[in-house]
Formats: C-alpha cells, structure tokens, sequence
C-alpha cells in the first residue's frame, strides 16, 4: 500500500479514477489466474500480495485527492481585507504566522474564499488565538517547487487544506462578530482558545529560560520558544522532541496506561474477574486522544495517535502489542486515513525507526532466551535500551534525514544520549504529575521541575549544535532511486533473521546507493524566480545575488547566505563542477566573448554566437516560465530543467496577476 501510494504522488500526470479502476481491475484478474496455476509457489503468493497492495494504497490516494477537490487560490491576490478567526499562531523567521479560519475576503464571493490560510505578521501581535480578527493582507497560492528533489511543500498544504498563504500590511486588529454557523469551527475555536492558554500558563510556571519549550511539549505551540533554542534544537539531532508525535503520545499513554493498571490491581475484587490491562489500554487511548485534541491534532500527531491506538487495541484483544504485525496495521491505517502522509520525513523516518526497533527488541529477546538469560529489568537493562533505541533510531532514520533536508547531526547521537534519560525520567513523570495535582493546587511545583529538566535538554542541545552549524551535509541532493535502494536494503535486513545475511544486506544497499548516486545527474546551475543564483562549485553551493525577483528560494538553499552580490556590478565569473559560468549585464558579456563558458546568464536576451556549446538563460525567460536548473550527466553534458504545472491538482499554474482593492 505504501508502495502504491508513493507511485500516485510520483506520476507526472493525473490519472483518471475509472482509468485506475479499470487497470487495478484487470491486474487483480492477472493475479487470481497466477494463483490458480501456480498456487503452492511462495514466490506467486508473496507477489500477489504485493500488488494487490499497491492497487489498494493507489486507489486510496486518488480517492483522497478526488475528495479534496481545486485549491482556491491560483494567483496573487491582494491587498484586501481578510476577516476570520485565528486558529493557531506559530514561530517564523521574519515574525510569527497566523493561520486564520477565513470568514470573509474583500472583493470574493463565498464560493471563492479560501477556508483556511497563513499569514505572517512582522508587527506587535496584539490578538490571541480563538479571536476573530481583520487584517489587510496579501494571499498568495502555496509557493511550488523550483529546484528538482525540492520539498514540495504545495502538495504538503493541498492535503492539509491550507488553500494560501501570504503576509499581513500593517497588523491584525481584533474585531466582533456572532458565533461561527459551523459546529465544528466553534468547536474548534473553543479547543485552540484552551491550548494558547494552556501553552501561556505552561510558559510562566516553567520558568523563563525553558518556558516556551515546556510550552511546546505540552501544547505544541511553538509562538513563545526563541529561534535560538529552535536552531539548536534542529542542529543538534533533537528536534523531534518539538512534534507533538509518538514519542509525547507514547509517554503520555504510557503513563496512563501504567497508573490505572496499577490502581485496579490494587482492588483485589476486581483484579481477580476483570483483566486489569485492558480498562487501562482502552484509557490510555483516550487520553492520547484528548491530548491530541488539545496539543492541535497535527497531521503527525494524528498519525502517531493511530499508530499508538493501534497498539494499546492490541493489548485490548490479546496480541502482541510490539510485533511487525501490529507495526504493519499501523501503516495501514494510516494510508488509508492519510495516503498523502507517505511521502513526509515525519511518516518515513518514525515507521523507520519504529520497525527497525522492533526488529532489534525481538531479536534481542530471541538471544537472551537462547543464553537462558531470566530477562530481569534493572537499571543497566534501561541504560542499555535507552542506548540501543538512539543508535539504531539515529541509522534507520538517517537516509530519510539526508535525503529531506540535505544534513545529519554530526553529534546528534550523544544529543540523543544524554537527554532522552532527562526526558523519559524527569520530564516525562513531572509534567504528568503537574497534571495529576492540578486539582490541589501544586500544579506549578511541578511544572518548574518539568522546566528545570527542559533545561538542561537545551544545555545539551546548544552543546551538540557547537557554533551554530547545520549539520552533516553532502552538498548534493540525494536522488529518489538512491533512496528507494536504502529502503530496500532497509526493509530487507528487518525481514531476514540471520545476522550475517542482515549486514549483507544493509552493505550491499549502501554500496549499490554510493553507485547510483555517483552515476545521477547533478545539478550545476539554478537560477530562482527570486532572482537569486546558485551555483555548485567545489566548496559546495554558492548563492550569487543577481536580479530582483518575487518569488521564494528552495528549500534546500533557504539558510545559504550571500557569497557574491553580482547585482551592484557588471557581471560575475564563477568557477562551477562544470566550467565557467559568467552572468551579468549585456553589454558586460559581450566583453568576455573571448572567455570559455559552459553556462551564460544575462538580464536580457543576448547572442548565442560567442560561446558555442554553451547553456544561455535570461531574466526575460525566468519571468515568463518560472525558474531554470541546468543539470549535467555522467557524460559531462549540460541539460535544463524546469518546473511543470498544470499535471496535478496541487500544481496548478499559477497567474501573476495582483487585484487592487
């Protein structure tokens, strides 16, 4: 299913439903004829599996998309005045952003108003969340990416029904209006009202140092944490302790799960006719379920409260809790609730760590049987679990790091070392006792203690990012057959059993990766509709400041600073992996015809006659089709790439054009 889905967001064209009916139709006959000739053959048996799998997981995500339906916004729109209720705010670079449950947009019939949007707002907030609000502002569809292998973070904002975003003239005042028409919004509303003030109280009771943090864990609002601390966080390898996901759910459940089961077996009455495990599962789920609710029910917390009910249903009917079967349902039911979440880091690199651990932990039982071991649980077996969760959680999650954002924590392992014990002894049972005593009045003794350890953790985070470095990098986009061969080699050493043959196989993939990845394109040029352009040269990517523009640059290259600013002077010369690159005015150019080049970029359109054999790209193109990549092949030639539209919903091609209002 996994497999299915992956190969829907992967097409570059949108197929008909009842063209993917009719095809998976006619397969699963294909596959039902193998096994009636062939029905003793495990090999028939297992790929039949496979793709009536795939079938599955391919017609879940075009159902998915079906339902979704034309994102609102396709073009620039703005300034106009924009009414709706605040919904959550969060941290951002250039100030924090509002995302607003859209009332009403000046100029727009109901039909055409977006219904959710995000909005950065530079000036002095003066709101809260839950407040209905006014604010002039410019709305603009989900930036697209740009640069091949970039995230794309439109198809991100079409499935989670963010239809535009944009920045806010001036600042947003507060305004009055009736209550919401729509049940759900008013619900809503109520539950991000609570969780700011939950997030507000968490901060002061904490302490001043790691309230915003503290506030983060509790609630998921990630307004009040200084972007100092998210650096460190990101660069150091620990920040996945800021998404509320399976890690917060799995503690949270945990700890009910561990005090109800406790509390029952102490009436003796009731431990003898009822088994105690299962009223304490069915509660555990429910608790991750409110707190879910009340942390913002993220798509990641989502996902991870599936993942957790799954397991604590487990318990609930008798099976193993912890086994690739109940990690394998898991999956499932998160495809066929959020086929989308596929190609996210979040879903790839937790079911990653989560079917890597399971394999070690039964593997690490079937050894301590065969030892004749009695499997008591002290505390060096916890220090040994704690160790052995970080270093096998940090492999099996660092293809996915490298090939999303470009960079390993170089010391993100002894982060996760020495703070993961903080976390897991002192943060976790003070921020749960700060809730157990809230009724008696010594909720806030306890949240200083839950902020005191948070301390710490951002002690060792803002160690392990050292100056400020971001990380481990190759300085290339890793390409998606490279990924897919770890994956294999990923999958293959979960499923086999014999030692020898797991590290054949983890070997082998990495081997036949280094391959493929030397033998794919690499990009050499990009020049972006921001008008920046990047150049790869044997120190790494530079980003040459060159013409003004008003689009966004990738992703991947959003944190690399300036190295030349080519728009103040005539023109530039680069050294790049593949020759010379000269950009700059016309007329500078036409002086250096004498000079080789292997790709020119100039403000207007300019003869070709100088340099033969050369890539050209000028700003008049850039304006017109978007931005430009020239990649070159293992055979030293020079191709260009740009971004296509139009071929899926969540690409639509954008218009240019801005209404005054």
């Amino acid at each position: 299913m996994c497999a299915g889905a992956a190969l829907y967001y992967s097409l570059t064209f949108e197929p008909a439903l009842g063209t993917l009916l009719t095809g998976c139709l006619v397969v699963l006959l294909a596959v039902w004829w193998g096994l009636r000739r062939w029905p003793l053959r495990p090999s028939a048996r297992m790929a039949a599996l496979l793709v009536c799998g795939s079938a599955c997981g391919l017609i879940c995500a075009k159902a998915h998309t079906d339902f979704r339906g034309p994102p609102y916004v396709t073009s620039t729109v703005g300034p106009v005045m924009l009414e709706g209720w605040i919904s959550d705010i969060e941290p951002g670079q250039n100030g924090v952003r509002l995302v607003l449950d859209v009332h009403a947009v000046s100029g727009a019939s109901s039909a055409t108003v977006p219904r959710l949007v995000r909005l950065t707002h530079t000036n002095r907030l003066a709101v809260e969340t839950g407040r209905f609000v006014r604010c002039w502002a410019v709305i603009r569809p989900p930036p697209q990416p740009e640069l091949p292998g970039d995230y794309p973070f439109n198809r991100q904002a079409y499935f989670e029904g963010l239809d535009g975003v944009g920045y806010v003239m001036g600042r947003c005042r507060g305004g009055v209006l009736g209550v919401e028409n729509d049940a759900a919004a008013r619900i809503r509303n109520r539950v991000a009202t609570t969780r700011r003030g939950l997030a507000r109280h968490v901060k002061e009771a904490a302490g001043q140092r790691a309230g915003g943090f503290a506030a983060a864990l509790t609630s998921g609002d990630r307004s009040f944490m200084p972007q100092a601390d998210m650096e460190a966080l990101r660069n150091s390898g620990l920040a996945h302790l800021l998404a509320i996901s399976g890690l917060h759910l799995g503690i949270v459940g945990t700890l009910v799960f561990f005090a109800i089961k406790r509390g029952l077996s102490i009436w003796e009455w009731l431990a003898l006719r009822v088994p105690t495990q299962k009223p304490a599962a069915a509660s555990a789920i429910a608790a991750t379920f409110l707190y879910m609710i009340l942390s913002g029910a993220s798509i990641s917390t989502q996902r991870a409260f599936i993942m957790a009910s799954v397991v604590f249903l487990a318990m609930i009917l008798d099976r193993s809790p912890f086994s690739l079967r109940t990690f394998a349902l898991a999956m499932i039911a998160v495809i066929i609730m959020q086929p989308s979440s596929v190609m996210t880091p979040g879903f790839q690199m937790s079911f990653a760590a989560t079917g890597a651990l399971i394999v070690t932990y039964e593997a690490w039982a079937r050894r301590q049987a065969e030892r004749g071991e009695s499997g008591r649980r002290g505390t060096g077996f916890v220090l040994k679990s704690l160790a052995v969760t970080s270093i096998v959680g940090a492999v099996a999650t660092a293809p996915f790091a490298l090939y999303h954002f470009d960079r390993v924590a170089p010391l993100g392992l002894a982060a996760n070392l020495l703070a993961m014990p903080i976390i897991t002894f002192l943060s976790a049972p003070s921020a749960g006792l700060a809730l157990v005593s809230l009724p008696f009045g010594l909720s806030d003794v306890f949240l200083r203690l839950f902020g005191w350890s948070l301390e710490r953790v951002l002690a060792i985070a803002h160690w392990a990012a050292g100056d400020g470095a971001a990380g481990f990098s190759v300085g290339a986009q890793m390409p998606s057959m490279v990924l897919l061969i770890l994956i294999a080699g990923l999958t293959a050493a979960c499923l086999e059993t014999n030692v020898l043959r797991r590290m054949a196989s983890g070997s082998g993939a990495c081997m036949a990766a280094v391959l493929v990845w030397a033998a794919s394109p690499a990009t050499i040029m990009h020049w972006s509709s921001s008008g920046d352009v990047y150049v790869s040269t044997d120190d790494g990517f530079q980003r040459l400041s060159f013409m003004d523009g008003e689009g966004l640059s990738p992703l991947q290259f959003a944190d690399l600073p300036t190295s030349i600013d080519c728009g103040g002077q005539d023109g530039c010369k680069i050294e790049s992996r593949a020759g010379t690159v000269l950009l700059g005015r016309t007329g500078w150019l036409k002086s250096q015809c004498q000079e080789r080049a292997a790709i020119v970029i100039s403000d207007r359109p300019i003869s070709a006659s100088c340099w033969p054999g050369a890539v050209f790209s000028d700003w008049s193109d850039i304006k017109a089709g978007g931005a430009v990549s020239v990649k070159r092949s293992v055979g030293a030639r020079l191709s260009t790439h740009r971004p296509r539209c139009g071929n899926r919903p969540w690409t639509p091609c954008l218009g240019d054009r801005e209404d005054q209002s």
